[in-house]
This record gives structure tokens, C-alpha cells and sequence, in this order.
């Protein structure tokens, strides 16, 4: 057995099991995962930076 027949016989056991996925589904949840998970932590980042402007606001001992 040659070192190509092995990566051949290695890639055509590899094609069996993702057979049943299309390249252009996986393209796409990885996408709108990718935009949800932005959006997901700058809603999360806006809401600490209100509650660290209300705590700045509040305290006339911090700097700005």
C-alpha cells in the first residue's frame, strides 16, 4: 500500500459519514451564528456600559 492509497482510502472513509451535509447549509448556520453571537454581545456590552454611565453619574468622587 502506498502513502497516496492510504489518503485515499482515509479520505473516502471521511466522505462517508458528511455525505449528508451540503457545504452550502453548514456555510450558512455557521454565518447566522456568527451575526446572532455579534449581536447577542452587543446588546450585552451596551447594557454594562449603561449601568457603568448610571453608576459614573451617581458618584461625584470618580473621575471622567
Amino acid at each position: 500500500m502506498t502513502l497516496s492509497g492510504f489518503f485515499f482510502g482515509l479520505a473516502d472513509i471521511m466522505q462517508i459519514p458528511l455525505s449528508f451535509l451540503q457545504a452550502d447549509m453548514i456555510g450558512n448556520i455557521f454565518n447566522y451564528s456568527c451575526i446572532v453571537l455579534g449581536f447577542v454581545g452587543l446588546f450585552y456590552w451596551l447594557n454594562l456600559q449603561k449601568k457603568f454611565n448610571s453608576a459614573a453619574e451617581n458618584n461625584p468622587d470618580q473621575l471622567k
